[in-house]
């Protein structure tokens, strides 16, 4: 029986890959270079280390940069994008719909607490999250399954209690891997990915609601 739903942040609750991804595509074509999404996809829901996108742009030119200039305009961008995003279609719904039925509610980031907490403050959703785990809590950071584990530890469940909403090549293996049942619900970004490997595939969550969710884990299982 399914006592809990655990979600990813980046790209599941609020959409800010599409809007960092934008930003060093711009960065990228103001230097007469490209930014590939696979390349970029090796980043996506993992550690911020296992892509450096201005050594990729200083490898394409055979130069250095002024990565502290760089940064500044990236963030700048950045910030000017996200300004204008809430949470993603579905996600308050999800919410509501998980406190009404007694289920629990967590989240598994690779992103940093105070990232995540704070934007999940401003969209006015910390307080409905009975645990949250991000990157500061774990040794290693998705697509290993740490996240998620210490998510069901915390709430005293087992991994097959709890389904994970995942939009992430490397998130959906940190769940699988972890033992939860996990949904892909991929942002304009991810969906130009493979997340064949999830256990169910939708467009959004605002397509599929809670109940007919659960009820589809209930017939169907893994």
């Amino acid at each position: 029986m399914i006592r809990a739903v655990v979600f990813d942040f980046d790209g599941l609750i609020l959409d800010t890959e599409v809007p960092e991804f934008q930003t060093w595509q711009e960065i990228y074509q103001a230097h007469g270079c490209e930014l590939a999404l696979e390349v970029w996809a090796m980043g996506l829901g993992t550690s911020a280390d296992a892509f450096d996108p201005c050594a990729h742009l200083e490898a394409q030119l055979g130069k250095l940069l002024d990565r502290e200039v760089i940064i500044q305009q990236r963030c700048q961008r950045y910030h000017e994008l996200l300004g204008a995003t809430s949470a993603l279609p579905g996600v308050r719904e999800y919410i509501a719909e998980a406190k009404r039925l007694g289920l629990r509610l967590g989240v598994a980031s690779s992103s940093s607490r105070e990232w995540v907490v704070g934007h999940l403050t401003e969209l006015g959703l910390s307080a409905y999250f009975d645990c949250i785990k991000c990157r500061d809590d774990v040794a290693r950071v998705k697509p290993d399954p740490a996240l998620y584990q210490a998510v069901v530890e915390t709430l005293a469940l087992q991994p097959h209690q709890a389904i994970a909403l995942e939009d992430s090549p490397n998130g959906i293996t940190a769940a699988k891997r972890a033992g939860l049942f996990c949904v892909a619900v991929p942002n304009p970004l991810t969906r130009q990915l493979s997340l064949a490997h999830a256990d169910l595939l939708v467009s959004s969550l605002a397509d599929l609601p809670l109940p007919q969710l659960l009820e589809h884990v209930r017939r169907n299982g893994r």
